[in-house]
């Protein structure tokens, strides 16, 4: 998968991208990472943002520099998406149907936002990771990536632990213990050592639902 990461702070992805699972995907050639920095493209002394039309605090990202970024990826089938709080919820089912695509760029929001131009034109999709506003849609994109890539085969050393993960069957995850058995008068399930795995197998799913119930009960009405 080739990711394209269009910022004007590309100094926040430089140590998320040589640590874990990215660095070892990147190392691996499973993912191409590749960060622009969006004043590169700026027309005017790199001058990325100006004001509102119609008024109104703050600045908005141009989208000139935009555009010229993307124009410069070249050719092909790219999926191009712009981390706004105004956008599709990302979630596992997303994240599962962008780790699919072949090519993605990510363009990062600063400011009041991005011209709406950029929306219609190039055009890019809106995705949220959450009802919330942050300063810049860096950190979503790192989310975003992280949550994409590891679905792509290669990335997880063993993809079957993927299966059993929150949200893959509309549930959260099994609560999971380690030694020791015993820690601070708490005890780990005596069915989890009992040897009886379909014992083990009723206990997750129960504990799952349970836990869902308790965390997200949103997610069993659906």
């Amino acid at each position: 998968m080739r990711v394209d990461v269009l910022t004007i702070f590309p100094g926040i992805f430089e140590s998320p991208l040589r640590e874990s699972l990215l660095r070892k995907a990147i190392e691996t050639g499973v993912l191409d990472v590749r960060v622009h920095d969006l004043r590169d493209h700026a027309e005017d002394r790199r001058e990325v943002d100006d004001y509102s039309f119609g008024g109104g605090p703050g600045m908005v990202l141009k989208p000139e520099p935009i555009f010229a970024a993307v124009r410069s990826l070249g050719d092909g089938d790219k999926r191009c998406i712009l981390l706004s709080p105004a956008g599709r919820p990302l979630d596992q089912a997303l994240a599962r149907e962008l780790s699919k695509e072949p090519w993605l760029v990510l363009i990062c929001g600063r400011y009041e936002g991005v011209d709406e131009r950029v929306v219609d034109g190039l055009p890019a999709e809106e995705i949220s990771i959450g009802d919330y506003v942050l300063s810049g849609g860096e950190l979503p994109a790192l989310v975003l990536l992280e949550a994409a890539s590891r679905l792509v085969p290669g990335v997880v050393g063993s993809e079957a632990s993927l299966e059993a993960e929150s949200f893959e069957d509309g549930l959260l995850d099994h609560p999971h213990y380690t030694r020791p058995r015993v820690f601070e008068g708490y005890a780990v399930p005596e069915v989890l050592v009992s040897g009886d795995h379909q014992a083990i197998e009723r206990w997750r799913r129960d504990a799952a639902r349970e836990k869902t119930r308790r965390n997200r009960p949103d997610l069993l009405d659906r």
